[in-house]
């Protein structure tokens, strides 16, 4: 079984930032494959944690994860666009 999620990256200082929204899990790492690697081993401890304790089917129903296809689970939007906009303050 795979789960399809969602990873931003961004730099900041010397180190990169991963982030999973629908998990609100984050990690960082000294470069983008690093803290991609990071991020993935923190969702599966998060991941093992819920199954080990008995609750993998809560959370994956507390953060939107279902059934998309066979032998994946992901959550019902896709993403379209990510881009930096201006605000005036």
């Amino acid at each position: 079984m795979k789960i399809q999620l969602t990873e931003e990256i961004w730099q900041e200082g010397n180190m990169y930032v991963s982030y999973c929204p629908e998990l609100d899990v984050s990690s960082c790492g000294k470069n983008v494959w690093q803290a991609k690697h990071n991020l993935i081993e923190a969702i599966e401890i998060n991941i093992d944690e819920a199954r080990r304790l008995g609750t993998l089917e809560r959370f994956f129903e507390e953060n939107g994860i279902e059934q998309i296809g066979q032998n994946v689970m992901g959550v019902g939007k896709q993403i379209v666009g990510f881009r930096p906009i201006e605000v005036a303050v």
